[in-house]
């Protein structure tokens, strides 16, 4: 998949994100006014539903607000297995391949195009993309519509870091509930997988962690019923159960 984008962006300019940490009662959580108000849900014309996206080769995570949609998430979401997390003993990222690798296994969307993973996905969820002169990979300039704070987000590759892939389901959690015993192939596909991945704000990202939805949620309240749709969506893909407190706070996020 390939766009070119249009006229150059102007400099980005990134607000204060709201910082989000391990806490019993995310729901009840007030959101600062960068992740509420006219921000808030930017860009939502073009995310697609998770629900109607189950590869995860659209953009974004728009938002579930019907109750027949709520209720088909909870359904969803109920087919996911629960077990306790185990423990970290020898977790290392490159046990999931070097990172955005081209060459996942089996049949991940985007994989063996002659593009990485990130600048996939970046193409995937941004918009008036520019490339590297002589590419139509690498991923210069874009503007980028934020599922996790609600904002719009200038991005230039000199500020790379101002957004993240996220891996929706995080590939730590993802060795603590049995990725371990898994082939080298099967982890590769996960860290390589569009559903499991996600462009977002950086900080926001890095405000995560490791942490399942019990702990850690997206700002923009709009989203965390999708957002518990696409982390059960993964783990149903790749039969990797979640905690018990994190498939109820998955349900709580869709009206259960």
């Amino acid at each position: 998949m390939r766009r070119r984008g249009g006229a150059a962006l102007s400099a980005a300019v990134l607000g204060m994100v709201l910082v989000l940490t391990g806490c019993d009662d995310l729901e009840e959580l007030p959101l600062d006014d960068a992740a509420s108000g006219s921000a808030q849900g930017a860009g939502s014309g073009r995310s697609v539903s998770p629900l109607d996206n189950p590869d995860g080769t659209e953009p974004g995570l728009a938002a579930l607000t019907s109750d027949a949609d709520r209720a088909e998430a909870r359904a969803l979401i109920e087919k996911v297995a629960t077990k306790g997390r185990g423990p970290r003993t020898g977790y290392d990222r490159d046990e999931f391949g070097y990172a955005w690798m081209d060459s996942a296994p089996g049949d991940i969307p985007f994989a063996r195009n002659g593009c990485d993973t990130r600048n996939d996905l970046l193409q995937r969820d941004g918009e008036d993309l520019r490339f590297r002169s002589g590419s139509d990979c690498v991923v210069m300039s874009m503007r980028l519509d934020d599922p996790y704070t609600g904002r719009t987000i200038e991005w230039t590759k000199s500020r790379a870091m101002e957004v993240q892939v996220d891996h929706v389901m995080p590939l730590s959690y993802d060795w603590q509930m049995g990725a371990a015993r898994w082939t080298e192939g099967k982890r590769q596909a996960i860290a390589n997988d569009p559903l499991n991945l996600m462009p977002v704000d950086g900080r926001t990202n890095s405000s995560k962690g490791d942490s399942g939805p019990a702990a850690w949620l997206p700002p923009n309240k709009q989203i965390r019923c999708s957002y518990a749709v696409r982390f059960a969506q993964v783990s149903l893909k790749y039969e990797l159960p979640v905690t018990p407190p994190d498939k109820q706070m998955m349900l709580r996020q869709c009206g259960g």
